[in-house]
C-alpha cells in the first residue's frame, strides 16, 4: 500500500513537473528588450506616397512596420513616428532605440544592425534613400 501512494506521489510530481516546464517555455520573456516594446504586433503608419517596411529584430522575435511617408530617408520615415532614437555623431544618426527597445554598446556590448534586403546596409538609417520593394531590418546584436 506504502509503495503504491508513493509511486502515485511521484508520478504525480513528474507530472507537475512537466507541466511547468512546458509552460515556462512557451511564456514570453517579460525581462527581456520586449518588455520595454512600444509595440508588440506589427503595425502600419503614416499616409504618404512611398512605403518602407521595417523589420525589427531581437531576442528571436520579430516585428514588422510598413511605414506610409513622403520623407526621403528610412531614418526620416522611422523618425517620424518616433519608431527609433539615437545620438547625432560625425558618421550620421547612431540608433540606439528602436521600438522602445534600447541598445547601448557602451553597456554590454550590443548595437542595432541595419539591413538592406538581408544583407548588412552600406550606409546608415538617416542616409539611405527609401526604395519600393526593398525590406529594411533594424536587429538587436550583441
Amino acid at each position: 500500500m506504502k509503495r503504491a501512494l508513493k509511486t502515485t506521489l511521484s508520478l504525480a510530481l513528474v507530472l507537475v513537473c512537466i507541466v511547468c516546464v512546458t509552460a515556462c517555455g512557451n511564456a514570453v520573456d517579460e525581462t527581456g528588450l520586449w518588455e520595454n516594446a512600444t509595440y508588440l504586433q506589427d503595425t502600419t503608419f503614416g499616409e504618404g506616397a512611398k512605403t518602407v517596411v521595417v523589420e525589427v529584430t531581437a531576442e528571436e522575435q520579430t516585428v514588422t512596420f510598413t511605414v506610409k511617408t513622403d520623407k526621403d530617408t528610412v531614418g526620416a520615415a522611422l523618425l517620424e513616428h518616433d519608431l527609433i532614437a539615437g545620438d547625432e555623431g560625425q558618421y550620421g544618426l547612431y540608433v540606439k532605440v528602436v521600438n522602445g527597445m534600447t541598445a547601448d554598446y557602451d553597456v554590454d556590448g550590443s548595437y542595432w544592425a541595419f539591413y538592406e534586403n538581408g544583407a548588412y546596409a552600406n550606409g546608415g538609417v538617416d542616409s539611405t534613400q527609401i526604395q519600393e520593394g526593398v525590406t529594411y531590418q533594424l536587429a538587436y546584436t550583441k
